[in-house]
């Protein structure tokens, strides 16, 4: 990265493990063009506007915090749209991206990446065991996010490990790995470090990773979080670049790879 006003909040001695603080719109402008195997961006949903949910048999307000506060579509649109850019410029020419989202971003972030003309591979949909109910009893419980996973462009020669996939299968060990994910909800020895309101299970992570890259391969994620996609990378052998502006979170990423993996 050059020399910007951009804090390189963490470095491991092993110098497989970096976290940056700051505006990922910023951030990733500093980034090395071409230097990244793979990205996993899970972008903010805009869903704080006082709406509610059920939270352990509670009525609770979906407020996850100021980044997630609802604007108008076309400034949503436009950050989508200046993230992906950026990240496009980073990927290595045979790079893929992994975008999650829910039917609230997820047609913008799609119609973007054919827009950039990126070269769609998949729609995953993660299917997400015991779901909170619909509290208004109004529509169909919703129970799925979905990720898109897109690689560079149409000539890019993408990585695909389909034989381990195979030999984990879903639902099926042995057959064909299904675009229909069942995996449950982060597992409370994942949070016991702090908790993020959008924090994602190390299985989605971890499948997605041993799908997509080889080892010593380089990952980023330029909405961090809480460092879970930072963790399934270490876990697997791979370098993570993580972008976040929360100390919060910095801290609860670090704590995670430092602690466990010795980072």
């Amino acid at each position: 990265m050059k020399n910007t006003n951009f804090n390189n909040y963490y470095t491991s001695k092993t110098k497989d493990f970096i976290l940056y603080q700051g505006d990922a719109l910023k951030v990733l402008k500093e980034i090395k063009k071409e230097s990244v195997d793979m990205i996993f961006a899970d972008p903010p949903y805009f869903l704080s506007n006082g709406g509610i949910t059920c939270k352990s048999g509670k009525m609770v307000k979906v407020n996850k915090g100021n980044w997630d506060k609802k604007v108008t579509l076309d400034k949503i649109h436009e950050f989508n749209k200046i993230w992906i850019y950026e990240c496009k410029k980073i990927l290595k020419p045979n790079g893929t991206i992994f975008i999650s989202g829910t039917y609230h971003n997820i047609y913008s972030l799609g119609f973007l990446l054919q827009e950039m003309n990126f070269k769609i591979l998949n729609e995953i949909s993660w299917f997400k065991v015991n779901p909170p109910p619909n509290l208004s009893c109004r529509y169909f419980t919703h129970s799925t996010e979905n990720i898109i996973w897109a690689k560079k462009n149409i000539n890019a020669k993408h990585y695909f490990n389909y034989k381990l996939m195979k030999n984990i299968g879903d639902p099926n060990p042995g057959k064909q790995m299904l675009s229909l994910w069942r995996i449950k909800p982060p597992k409370k020895e994942e949070k016991k470090f702090g908790k993020h309101p959008t924090q994602k299970p190390i299985e989605l992570l971890e499948r997605i990773i041993l799908a997509s890259t080889k080892k010593g391969a380089t990952i980023l994620d330029p909405f961090s979080g809480s460092g879970t996609t930072g963790v399934a990378s270490i876990k697997n052998g791979r370098k993570y670049i993580g972008i976040e502006n929360s100390k919060k979170y910095l801290n609860i990423s670090i704590k995670r790879v430092k602690i466990s993996y010795g980072r």
